[in-house]
């Protein structure tokens, strides 16, 4: 029986905080949870600890995507497997981390994520994406499906995803110092090191996001960015943009049958989503203060 750890980073986790301490309570029942907090002033903290659950409080400044899990990887020696969620993720149900949990009786899985399905306020637009990225399918990847699929051979996220602890840390575990996307990183040094991932579509959450045309151009300039830093990714798995014009094709058809209003403003986002992410590719040629106002994480510049 592997032992089994739960962090989630915070800060200001707001309105639905409560409802994902009562819903992870019941889910996490016999895991250790560690909240992970960046000073948050609105009681997100102070919740955690009445639930019952691990704190441990850092400043806002050293909080980075890939470092802070990494940290938390440590921290949770006493784990087999580690789970990570976002603040904004709900599981399902109670059996949605058990169901996760469960592919790492294959001991050839090295990691696995569950799928996200969208809130219940999620614009068709933020639904679609959902549906796109998380299918009904269960899967189980390794170097071999490479050629099939190009960089979606890394895929994975953090918002709701589980670790072989001892497996990550030995292949590199989380990058220390990165924009975003340190779960594809961490996915892509388990598959260096032959690991498999796996795709559980029966462990679901909630999570989605209403993003404006604006974000969704500095949430790509991110991406972007990220990907002109870590260039091995694409030598190694190939270009993103084959899989943005399939999602491209898949977001037409979706909204052609759910909401044909929304494709005049679903088209001027794919050209934000672009214009961000090839300026993110070179943003070795723009100065920091630039930067700052293209990205999302606009501290990461500093």
């Amino acid at each position: 029986m592997n032992s089994v750890g739960l962090c989630v980073p915070t800060l200001n986790a707001g309105a639905l905080w409560h409802e994902w301490l009562k819903r992870t309570a019941l889910a996490a029942d016999g895991f250790r949870v560690l909240v992970v907090d960046s000073c948050s002033i609105d009681g997100t903290a102070e919740a955690a600890r009445n639930a019952g659950f691990e704190t441990l409080e850092i400043s806002r400044e050293t909080f980075n995507h890939g470092a802070t899990r990494q940290s938390a990887l440590h921290h949770l020696s006493d784990c087999d497997i580690v789970v990570f969620l976002t603040q904004d993720a709900l599981v399902a149900d109670s059996e949605a981390l058990t169901r996760l949990v469960s592919e790492f009786e294959d001991p050839e899985v090295g990691a696995a994520f569950g799928r996200q399905l969208p809130h219940l306020d999620a614009t068709p637009i933020a639904a679609h994406a959902r549906l796109f990225n998380y299918p009904a399918a269960s899967r189980v990847v390794s170097q071999a499906d490479i050629p099939r699929l190009g960089i979606k051979t890394a895929f994975l996220s953090n918002s709701f995803a589980a670790y072989r602890r001892q497996a990550l840390i030995e292949a590199g575990g989380f990058p220390d110092h990165v924009i975003l996307s340190e779960d594809m990183m961490a996915g892509a040094r388990l598959l260096k090191q032959g690991w498999k991932l796996a795709y559980n579509a029966s462990a679901c959450v909630h999570h989605s996001h209403n993003y404006s045309i604006r974000e969704e151009f500095k949430r790509y300039f991110d991406i972007g960015a990220f990907h002109a830093q870590e260039t091995w990714l694409i030598e190694w798995l190939g270009s993103a943009e084959g899989e943005g014009l399939r999602f491209i094709r898949s977001e037409a058809k979706y909204l052609l049958k759910h909401a044909p209003i929304a494709l005049p403003g679903a088209m001027l986002r794919t050209f934000a989503k672009y214009l961000g992410y090839r300026l993110g590719r070179h943003q070795r040629q723009l100065p920091n203060r630039l930067k700052q106002k293209l990205s999302m994480h606009a501290r990461f510049w500093n």
